[in-house]
């Protein structure tokens, strides 16, 4: 018997497209709704400080000489591109970003699957966990430092370490810097985490165990492309978070020895040297620069939260 393929007929109109369900619509009402408050008040802190950084980043501007403003338009740009010290400080806020970011979600994904499993005292283990991040960073850095300072910390003897500078070299500095930073934001990476691996289904884990999974496939195969969105979500806010690095630079090293950030960088200009014009260069570059950042990670990892919620054809109508 041959088997006869009808092609379609020439015009045959094309499926239509799928439609957005109900649950879909609804979800995306009150999302809209939840997030319009914040997103006001958002717009309302942040608009004018923005604005007026970007209108004052095209004068040559010094606050010690507020009548001596002249328009430069974006010379204030070629300014701190052209400087070899704005990419040493994009470079250092690259390594530590990119450093801690990984850290991070290796050692959150591990705490989030302990705290996922826990059988026993939960909450204490959680709160555990979940402790360093109540802490005030200025705080938590000021700790590190003392820890490691070579007069009055207590690393070098606990590790036989003898007279070891920490903060007199480029590297050992970012060392600590990168440290305190991970130790104070894993549990935020960690508590992340914990919301993916609570939406992943249980029936698929033990569907995957009948089929003769090990550990390793079902975190790979299973666990993981269930909780994408939690993972992006996750890398995103602190990738973000690690690039405007502030307050562990400011109080371990000053920006000494190399370690100075963009946002060191922007602060010493417009505080330090009173360059307002050219700190708010820097600032909106280190602005763009963000949201350059977001832009990247959400084209990239091409999460399909429609699916999740309900959007795809398929769904109730």
């Amino acid at each position: 018997m041959t088997a006869v393929h009808t092609a379609p007929a020439a015009g045959t109109p094309a499926a239509p497209a799928a439609e957005i369900s109900d649950r879909g619509r609804a979800e995306r009402r009150l999302g809209l709704l939840l997030s319009a408050p914040a997103v006001i008040v958002m717009l309302v802190v942040t608009a004018y400080p923005l604005v007026n950084a970007l209108y004052l980043s095209l004068f040559s501007y010094r606050i010690t000489a507020p009548d001596d403003r002249r328009f430069v338009g974006l010379a204030n740009y070629g300014t701190a591109l052209s400087d070899p010290l704005f990419w040493q400080d994009v470079l250092t806020t690259f390594v530590i970003t990119f450093v801690t970011v990984a850290v991070e979600l290796v050692i959150g994904f591990a705490l989030a699957m302990v705290m996922h499993r826990a059988v026993f005292a939960r909450r204490t283990v959680r709160t555990a966990i979940l402790l360093p991040y109540g802490i005030v960073t200025v705080i938590s850095a000021f700790a590190w430092k003392y820890a490691f300072d070579l007069q009055s910390g207590f690393v070098n003897s606990w590790f036989g370490l003898g007279d070891y500078a920490w903060f007199s070299g480029r590297w050992s500095s970012m060392t600590v810097i990168v440290l305190s930073e991970i130790w104070k934001t894993t549990p935020f990476v960690s508590l992340l985490l914990l919301a993916g691996l609570a939406q992943v289904p249980g029936d698929l884990g033990e569907a995957a165990t009948v089929d003769g999974a090990t550990a390793w496939q079902r975190l790979r195969r299973v666990t993981i492309p269930n909780m994408k969105a939690a993972i992006l979500v996750a890398v995103l806010f602190r990738t973000l978070d690690a690039w405007r690095i502030f307050d562990n630079v400011f109080v371990m090293t000053s920006g000494q020895q190399k370690t100075e950030t963009l946002s060191f960088l922007t602060y010493r200009q417009t505080i330090t040297r009173t360059a307002i014009g050219l700190g708010d260069a820097v600032g909106v570059l280190l602005f763009l620069s963000v949201v350059l950042i977001a832009v990247v990670f959400i084209k990239g990892f091409r999460v399909d939260l429609a699916q999740a919620r309900g959007e795809r054809g398929g769904g109730e109508k």
